[in-house]
């Protein structure tokens, strides 16, 4: 009777630890994009969506600058990517992730995105965020209709993110 009491004692104690050490759930990529419609008619589906947009996070954050980069770094990554995906037919082309872009809602893929990154980060009590800007020289033409290009990086400094 002492060694039933026992277990159940132990077993309690158990129980009260897993309550006061509950854990977060992980938030996946997939949980902030689940809302993100399809565009693309069933049978032309070759791809999952959220195989296409997490390849191409992963690879813009990689660097990769086109839809061929966003292709690339598939191909190299391939096995890795294997691991987090499902990816049913392989790496899409290029061209497909360009269409599946050019087809999205870009409101809800922001607001999607934005769900991502302030889950995955967030500003600590007096964070330095260091802005940069530049121009990109020779890109514009005068009196053209190339607009000479932009660009603003953000870097919050004590968590080495850029944003």
């Amino acid at each position: 009777m002492v060694y039933w009491s026992r277990v159940i004692e132990h077993l309690k104690n158990i129980q009260l630890e897993l309550s006061i050490m509950k854990l977060k759930p992980k938030i996946t990529i997939a949980d902030h994009f689940s809302d993100l419609e399809d565009p693309r008619i069933e049978q032309t589906k070759h791809h999952q969506l959220i195989d296409i947009i997490t390849l191409s996070i992963c690879a813009v954050i990689c660097g990769a600058d086109t839809w061929v980069d966003i292709e690339s770094y598939g191909r190299a990554k391939y096995e890795w990517l294997k691991k987090i995906l499902e990816l049913p037919n392989g790496i899409p082309s290029h061209d497909t992730i360009a269409r599946v872009f050019s087809r999205l809602k870009l409101e809800q893929f922001q607001k999607c995105f934005l769900s991502w990154i302030q889950s995955i980060s967030c500003l600590n009590p007096g964070e330095v965020i260091a802005l940069d800007g530049k121009t990109l020289r020779h890109y514009y033409s005068r009196g053209g209709d190339k607009k000479a290009i932009h660009m603003v990086s953000a870097w919050a400094t004590s968590q080495r993110l850029v944003l």
